[in-house]
């Protein structure tokens, strides 16, 4: 052939080319008419179906889909076209309401905020006109279900349909398999999170032949009918990918599944699975028969014994196996794990592995490529064969009990394949140098946080370097960087990729490096909590949308809030500037961050008022704390808030923003200047649990319409009257009526609390007696009512609160003898001291950032989430009397306190000998009453006694010797009784006690008083007489002690007198100019005594002559 022919032939092959390529694109006109026509029906319809929020309107919802000659409805939103032929060919139809799309990791509490109103009903005969549809989204919709007789069975037509996503509704009928399994040509089925339960109907599906993946995760599925499994789908040749998370699976589904024998994938995360029984064993080793299976992830489920790896050992083609979150114990299972020889992914997190990691089997995995160890209990120091393992990408070995010296030879000798590394939270010591990592060019993660803080990061290097990675997370948190550098460590000056950086607690120091955030556009998370940054908070001048976190807590910042501040970061999510010393107003800037959850700005001096837009606005604000500052003005409730801690300011008012705050859990208003009564809105708060409004000028009544459930803190107002009869607090925990002026008796009704664990009504004008129906409190720890006008007996009832652990019903006037049966109340001397039944109960909202580096299964765990119990004081504080002091328990602390005071009353009788059986009070008060008898000899079995006051009783006999033995005794008073004979020695804690601890018994002797006299005759001590009152002499007067001599006293003071006036004298003579100025301050006295008299004297004679 030619030169000639070939260019001809070239030449004509390149002209057909041409030809067909133009008549391909001349045959496409846009979107069909029918499909455009359809689309503008669907729309039609899902204005009318959909109940939107009140901002939606037909504007709002597909605003791209209009009916006009030139739109062409391939260029619609959410619509996708087959560029050749027009035809639509993917309908992304999914969250039409805007949900957050991180509920998808929470699908409870998305469940929670979707209001019934919101669900609506699909017509899916609309979607009949799509004949070349290929893909379908309609997740998040809260669709309800389907028409009737416009099923899913309708898609039956569409033969080109493969994917079909209803993740996220309400589909909660089983039967909706049913008309799924008509669409035949199906290959991915998404039924994630649509609340289907009961037995998987797995026979439903089996039409569907041609599928590869199906995802039923986060339903409540149980299990399966016998003969009718997952068995059932074997004839799914093609199913390749099957998810079953998030339901309530156990290991009986595990013999069905093993006859899926096409399987690559299975996921099993977060069910029930155990292995449990012998028939739970043989089922797994079943499960050798999947050759195919690649990736087998058992995270989060209930294994316990390693027993089962060994079937998972016969699954040679396994790649990939995740065992995370589970209850497995012992060793490292070398054996098991060493046939695993294609094994790239292992991850062990979140279980009780530990020992050490010593044989040689751990290496024999050279294919790993993932390994994660972390949250376990290894120890040791990591094996030297780990340098075989050259193609490690990840290694994560945080959170475990590895020790040794901090030095990376180890890791410098693994390759520098490693893009993420995770050393935090071990037994490291010594100096981790940073220089090691500079040719790590792969390198994007970097976690070396230190709790223990024994490591030393060296971030420099002696002769400087420079890195050739991009690191996009880098955590040194509490690493001791100030101890060699303390700034921010140099290298990062050359970081521009990176999303989360962490140098909390680390003493820095220095400007705050707003460098770091204008080279690195991508930075979502800061956390530079607790250093020692000062001067101002200076922002980049680029806005920056991604963002989310930032931290700046506990540092030395000051001077005023950017003004801009909201508009650089209009995305954040939480805001932390708490414990530092800025000042001034909030920035109005602020009521533009529409995203912002946490606001955090407590223990600063800012003043002003609170911008209005903060809580108009920033309708996601679910925490706002602003305690601890000078701000005044109105308190505004949000719509959405959750928590409001606006404790320690100079407020005067509050009041909601919109008619409804019915989301309002915790509100702190303490400390502040509000004068009114309780606002009624507060009663029509049904989700309020913690109301804390002490410290203020709250006056009037209580209303009845409130009804928290955890604490209700009124103390310290100008509250008066009678607590109302309709008060109805059936689950509250804690109340604090202390400091007011109530009055009248205690409300039965508050008997009916039968979940109150503290009762303060101290400090009121409360009367009467203690009713009988206080024993409903079963539950009562706290029980104080000192400072009040109560009168009777205390009644027996009271010993049937056996979980007292503090009771004070001092300064009242009770009367009648102290109880005999005390000593059945428990006073916590079994309990836990841990105090957790004083938390408040509050439901955690984490915020879950998505996981910023992924590699084959594995997720970095960027544990940057907020909780609820950051921002609330959960802990219990009292105020009890004791060692003289009135001192204030909280928290653990009063979880180890316990204490009895019955002081300042009218009792009488003895003191019951079975108070010294309550081995673990530590104070006990029994002072300013009438009691009679002997201190009981059982009060030396009081181990744990800190306090005994019996001062100002008429006890009488001797101090029992024995109280020697109480080792913890700082307190010791029995002053102003009848006592006798002498004291116990000064031994232990007797030889730390004054003079003043035994006065007022003039028959007591013995240091530290007097020395005793002879012993008394013996006769007379068996006949129990007194000790005889020693006589006077014949020649003694009645002396009495304010009696004086009288010329005594008048010669004293003529001396005195005289010796004053000669000093006058003497004085003046000395230096005339004092005696000039005394003259004349003496005349001016005289004039104006005068003219004030005269003045007097001429108003009198004028009203008299008017």
């Amino acid at each position: 052939m030619n030169m000639g022919v070939l260019q001809s032939y070239f030449s004509m092959k390149a002209l057909l080319w041409v030809l067909v390529v133009f008549v391909q694109t001349s045959e496409y006109m846009g979107c069909l008419e029918e499909e455009r026509i359809g689309l503008l029906h669907l729309k039609s319809f899902l204005i009318i179906s959909i109940r939107p929020l009140k901002a939606y309107n037909s504007n709002y919802l597909l605003p791209s889909w209009v009916d006009h000659e030139n739109s062409d409805c391939c260029g619609w939103e959410r619509v996708t076209c087959n560029s050749t032929t027009g035809h639509v060919e993917e309908l992304s139809l999914n969250n039409f309401l805007a949900y957050d799309p991180t509920y998808a990791n929470d699908v409870d509490f998305y469940y929670k905020k979707v209001k019934y109103v919101e669900r609506w009903l699909l017509n899916v005969s609309l979607l009949e006109p799509f004949k070349e549809l290929r893909s379908l989204d309609l997740s998040f919709n809260t669709i309800d279900g389907c028409i009737r007789d416009e099923g899913f069975e309708k898609l039956s037509t569409l033969k080109n349909l493969e994917i079909l996503n209803l993740g996220y509704n309400f589909f909660d009928d089983n039967s909706i398999l049913q008309s799924l399994g008509a669409i035949t040509s199906l290959k991915t089925l998404n039924l994630t999170g649509n609340k289907l339960e009961g037995y998987f109907p797995a026979e439903e599906l089996v039409t569907l032949r041609n599928l590869n993946t199906l995802d039923i995760s986060w339903n409540k599925y149980n299990g399966t009918l016998p003969n009718q499994g997952f068995e059932r789908l074997e004839v799914l040749r093609n199913l390749e990918t099957l998810i079953l998370d998030r339901n309530e699976f156990d290991d009986s589904i595990i013999p069905s599944l093993s006859n899926l024998t096409s399987l690559v994938t299975l996921s099993l995360v977060w069910n029930h699975v155990g292995v449990e029984g012998v028939k739970a064993v043989e089922g797994w080793k079943m499960l050798s028969r999947l050759e195919n299976l690649e990736i087998l992830d058992l995270s989060y489920n209930d294994l316990n014994d390693t027993h089962f790896l060994q079937s998972i050992a016969a699954i040679k083609s396994l790649k990939s196996l995740n065992l995370a979150w589970n209850e497995l114990t012992g060793f490292f299972p070398t054996k098991e794990l060493a046939n695993l020889s294609n094994l790239e992914v292992l991850i062990l997190a979140k279980n009780n592995f530990g020992g050490q990691l010593t044989t040689q089997e751990f290496c024999a995995l050279k294919k790993l490529e993932v390994l994660d160890l972390s949250y376990n209990h290894f120890e040791g120091i990591l094996p030297p064969c780990i340098n075989n393992m050259t193609s490690l990408v990840v290694l994560d070995i945080s959170n475990n009990q590895f020790n040794g010296n901090a030095s990376s030879s180890y890791v410098e000798a693994i390759g520098t394949s490693l893009e993420y590394i995770d050393f935090s939270d071990n037994q490291f010591v010594g100096i981790f140098s940073f220089n090691l990592f500079a040719n790590y060019s792969k390198l994007e993660v970097l976690k070396f946080n230190d709790q223990n803080n024994k490591v030393e990061i060296e971030t420099e290097g002696s002769m400087g370097w420079y890195p050739l990675f991009q690191l996009k997370i880098i955590e040194l948190s509490n690493c001791s960087l100030y101890k060699l550098t303390s700034n921010i460590p140099k290298f990062l000056l050359v970081q521009h990729e990176l999303n989360i950086v962490n140098l909390s607690h680390n003493k820095l120091n220095g400007s705050f490096p707003n460098w770091l955030v204008e080279n690195n556009t991508r930075l979502r998370v800061l956390d530079l909590q607790n250093n020692f940054f000062v001067g101002q908070l200076y922002l980049p001048t680029l806005i920056h949308t991604h963002m989310t976190w930032m931290d700046v807590s506990a540092n030395h910042l000051d001077g005023k809030l950017p003004e801009n501040i909201g508009k650089i970061f209009p995305n954040l999510v939480y805001l932390n500037l708490s414990n530092n010393n800025l000042e001034g107003n909030l920035p109005s800037s602020i009521g533009g961050m529409l995203y912002l959850e946490v606001l955090d700005f407590a223990s600063n001096n800012f003043s002003g008022g609170v911008p209005r837009g903060l809580n108009t606005d920033c309708l996601s604000l679910w925490i706002l704390n602003l305690a601890h500052n000078s701000f005044n003005g109105t308190i505004l409730v949000g719509k959405n808030q959750r928590i409001l801690q606006m404790r320690d300011n100079q407020f005067t008012s509050i009041t909601p923003v919109f008619n409804s705050t019915v989301d309002l859990s915790y509100l702190d208003i303490s400390n502040n200047r509000i004068l009114d009564t309780i606002p009624r809105w507060l009663g029509n708060m049904s989700g309020l649990t913690t109301l804390v409004m002490a410290n203020n000028n709250f006056y009037g009544r209580v209303p009845c319409e409130l009804s928290m459930t955890g604490t209700l803190d009124l103390s310290h107002n100008l509250f008066t009257g009678s607590l109302p009869f309709c008060l109805n607090l059936p689950k509250l925990q804690h109340l604090y009526l202390q400091g007011n002026e109530f009055t009248g008796s205690i409300p039965k009704v508050l008997f009916n609390s039968s979940s109150l664990l503290t009762l303060d009504i101290g400090d009121n004008n409360f009367t009467g007696n203690i009713s009988v129906e206080i024993k409903q409190l079963q539950g009562l720890r706290i029980l104080l009512l000192s400072g009040n006008h109560f009168t009777g007996i205390i009644p027996n009832q009271l010993c049937l609160l056996r979980m007292i652990r503090i009771m004070d019903l001092s300064k009242n006037a009770f009367s009648g003898t102290i109880p005999q049966c005390l000593h059945d109340i428990y006073f916590w001397k079994t309990a836990d001291p841990s105090f957790d039944d004083f938390s408040l109960k509050v439901e955690p909202r984490p915020l879950d950032f998505e996981s910023i580096y992924t590699y084959k299964g594995f997720s970095s765990m960027d544990a940057y989430k907020y909780s609820y119990l950051q921002y609330v004081d959960t802990e219990v504080e009292i105020k009890f009397v004791t060692k003289y002091r009135p001192s204030s328990y909280k928290g653990s602390i009063l979880g180890y306190m316990s204490g009895l005071d019955f002081s300042c009353n009218n009792l009488t009788g003895g003191i019951p000998p079975t108070l010294g059986q309550i081995a673990s009070l530590h104070a006990l008060n029994l002072s300013y009453n009438q009691l009679t008898g002997k201190i009981p000899i059982t009060f030396s079995k009081l181990a744990q006694l800190e306090s005994l006051d019996l001062s100002h009783n008429n006890l009488s006999g001797k101090i029992p010797s024995a109280l020697i033995d109480l080792t913890f005794l700082e307190v010791f008073n029995v002053a102003n009784n009848n006592l006798s004979g002498k004291v116990p020695d000064m031994k232990a804690q007797f030889g730390t006690f004054e003079k003043s601890s035994y006065e007022g018994n003039p028959l007591l002797c013995g240091p530290p008083l007097d020395l005793c006299g002879p012993p008394l005759d013996e006769s007379r001590i068996k006949g129990n007489e007194s000790y005889p009152t020693p006589r006077q002499s014949s020649n003694a007067t009645d002396y009495k002690w304010y009696e004086v001599d009288p010329i005594v006293f008048h010669t004293s003071f003529l001396v005195t007198y005289i010796i004053f006036f000669f000093s006058v004298i003497s004085i003046f003579y000395i230096n005339p100019y004092w005696l000039q100025r005394c003259t004349n301050l003496i005349e001016d006295l005289i004039y104006k005594c005068y003219f004030f008299f005269f003045e007097i004297l001429e108003r009198l004679l004028n009203c008299l002559c008017n």
